[in-house]
């Protein structure tokens, strides 16, 4: 079915009332900075603008937990290479949810199992009831091991399986939003989102959400068990999700969770046009990071840059709820506490929509997001119908 066009205006009035939230790895280390007057600080992160995520009232930016075991036992690492020990990610957690980050996303795969088990660990007890976890099954993990044995698998009965361990390593007896991390192309839509709706029925899961889908799957899926939310990549550098995937939104009433909605760090400031990454990084593997791609893509970022030194204020990025300022650019991070305030309240001005592309044409974005290798780019593309 062919989706009609929307207008560009009432896109936004959407975005801007129900769809765009971030889940931000970055919220980490912005939650561990001191700050002049934290207690006001908090105040104002509690008491700051409540979003529509499907059927959740959230704050506009989310914590992404997404931790890997490190060299030592108590060690553990992100994507992009940054460690901590356990304790302290523990710690973390409980800081975000504490401002007032209600949103709280990660999955199986990570780790695998381990940042289930941290966000579990932070969240148990009273802190459950105010947030919003959301987790995802999907590649063909052994539940009881954590061996990764390669692809994609969606099966029922495997999806059962993972569902009841995942509710153990969450210390939880539900699952906000359960997210499919990738679609399996062996396994009809409609028996995954049968396997969910029994799972609702039995209230294991609250929603369903889906990671990257094509459309078609989305409507199929829907028919059979609504979908609550959709999470794909979206920042000011990857605006691909404008064009159908947030019309198909809108249309149906779906949330829509940004993933990487700083550019894989591109629009943090960490970044500059001769970068390197060691290999642990993630981005090390990624296309977007090759030489001739990272050029073009600084340019966008300069643009970024430049607005947002030419206003000294937050760049309230091209969507709501993701803030990326002139001192955050400029690779000061004293401050992202005080950036967290103000979440829930930034909106984009018209030249800044120019500069981005909104209003004229979108500018050329280098690289591909995802790793070299067929057997890890099958996984993020499959079913872009």
């Amino acid at each position: 079915m062919k989706v009609r066009s929307i207008d560009p205006t009432p896109r936004r009035q959407f975005l801007a009332a129900a769809a765009a939230l971030g889940v931000a790895p970055w919220l980490l280390s912005a939650c561990a900075r001191t700050v002049s007057n934290p207690s006001a600080v908090q105040d104002k992160v509690v008491s700051a603008e409540r979003r529509s995520l499907g059927p959740f009232k959230v704050f506009p930016v989310g914590l992404g937990v997404q931790w890997h075991a490190g060299d030592r036992a108590s060690a553990v690492v992100d994507l992009y290479s940054s460690s901590t020990d356990r304790q302290r990610g523990i710690i973390l957690i409980r800081r975000a949810a504490d401002a007032g980050v209600s949103l709280f996303d990660t999955a199986e795969a990570y780790g695998p199992f381990m940042s289930e088990e941290l966000l579990g660990q932070a969240l148990q007890g009273s802190a459950r009831d105010r947030v919003v976890m959301c987790t995802k099954f999907g590649f063909d993990i052994d539940p009881a091991t954590g061996q990764r044995r390669g692809g994609l698998n969606s099966r029922p009965a495997h999806i059962r399986q993972v569902v009841e361990a995942q509710l153990r390593r969450l210390r939880t007896d539900r699952i906000d939003p359960l997210y499919q991390h990738r679609v399996d192309p062996k396994v009809p839509i409609e028996d995954v989102a049968g396997t969910i709706k029994d799972l609702v029925k039995q209230g294991k899961v609250l929603h369903y959400g889906l990671s990257e889908p094509g459309l078609q799957t989305v409507r199929r899926a829907h028919r059979e068990r609504p979908v609550a939310v959709i999470q794909n990549e979206y920042s000011m550098l990857y605006r691909g999700p404008e064009t159908q995937v947030l019309p198909l939104c809108e249309e149906l009433g779906i949330g829509f969770v940004p993933w990487s909605p700083l550019g894989m760090g591109f629009l943090a400031g960490n970044i500059n046009a001769t970068a390197s990454f060691e290999k642990r990084d993630f981005r090390a593997t990624v296309p977007r990071f090759e030489p001739d791609a990272l050029r073009t893509n600084m340019a966008l970022v300069d643009l970024v840059r430049t607005w947002a030194a030419r206003k000294k204020r937050y760049a309230g990025a091209a969507f709501p709820g993701l803030a990326v300022s002139a001192e955050a650019l400029d690779r000061s991070h004293s401050r992202h506490h005080e950036h967290l305030a103000h979440g829930g309240k930034r909106r984009c001005s018209q030249d800044f929509l120019h500069c981005c592309g909104t209003q004229g044409p979108e500018r050329k974005r280098g690289g591909d997001s995802h790793p070299r290798g067929p057997s890890v780019a099958r996984h993020f593309v499959c079913d872009r119908r």
